[in-house]
């Protein structure tokens, strides 16, 4: 019988917050294969779990130990593949693992936890009904203004990882193109200092220099706009969509005609043709 690779998630910070499905799950697998070894030999050292670590699996060596993962699960042993914090996959290794086991016909089971982005976004007090995540903003400067110039009309609140060495040239790309933009900074989450910064780009930037330095992981919201349509379209975005909804065209077709005709993005153009 082959096995089962379970995806689980583990605490971002505080070790109380973990499942108690997630605790059971790691007892029982045949093997732990960890990001780190050392982040999560504190977790089974807590909660008294005695399996082993298979190969660790982390981003530089994922696609080479891919096969002797596989073999395992072939062989009828189930594996629990953990990060260093927070649910697997997550801007953490184990795409290509989870994508290699569902190719061959292993069943793989996320055990849902802990996730930096959703507990930064529910005590943002930015909008929550629509957000996209996009990892980390660029590093070099040009591809950072490039992205956030790809995002000036975006409705949705937008997500990303910061570091503390690039936070405030982050905030300083922000505040140049969003000056008005409401953006919130939530670091060291679920751990002892855990705070929430928000105001305009340049509010935050103003008080973490006062302070000399920021600490700890970040991340950090950017506010939506409220202005996504150019003035003028909106009305027209609207019936159009109805239309191509009523013909029953093709969904990739009716979302090239509602971006073109009505001169949308194409994030506010697939809402539309979605919309209940």
């Amino acid at each position: 019988m082959v096995g089962t690779l379970y995806l689980v998630s583990t605490p971002i910070g505080n070790l109380a917050d973990i499942t108690l499905r997630a605790i059971e799950t790691l007892r029982t697998v045949d093997q732990i294969v960890a990001e780190d070894t050392r982040n999560t030999r504190r977790i089974r050292e807590r909660y008294g779990i005695t399996t082993p670590f298979a190969t660790s699996y982390y981003q530089g060596v994922e696609k080479e130990r891919i096969a002797p993962l596989i073999s395992l699960l072939e062989a009828g042993k189930s594996l629990a593949l953990v990060s260093d914090a927070g649910t697997p996959l997550i801007s953490d290794p184990g795409y290509p693992l989870v994508r290699a086991a569902l190719m061959r016909g292993i069943s793989v089971v996320p055990i849902p936890g802990a996730t930096a982005l959703i507990a930064a976004l529910v005590g943002s007090g930015l909008p929550t009904d629509h957000f996209a995540f996009d990892g980390a903003l660029p590093r070099k400067r040009g591809e950072r203004q490039a992205y956030l110039r790809s995002i000036a009309s975006e409705t949705r609140t937008i997500i990303v990882h910061s570091s503390p060495h690039r936070l405030f040239s982050d905030l300083e790309a922000i505040d140049s193109l969003f000056p008005g933009r409401s953006i919130v900074i939530a670091r060291e989450l679920t751990k002892v200092h855990e705070e929430f910064l928000r105001g305009t780009a340049r509010e935050v930037l103003d008080l973490l220099q006062a302070r000399g330095k920021a600490k700890g992981e970040c991340i950090l919201l950017i506010e939506g706009t409220k202005t996504p349509l150019v003035q003028g379209n909106q009305k027209l975005a609207e019936e159009l969509s109805i239309i191509l909804r009523e013909e029953e065209i093709s969904s990739k077709s009716a979302l090239r005609i509602l971006m073109h005709a009505a001169n949308v993005k194409r994030n506010a153009a697939y809402r539309l043709l979605h919309k209940d």
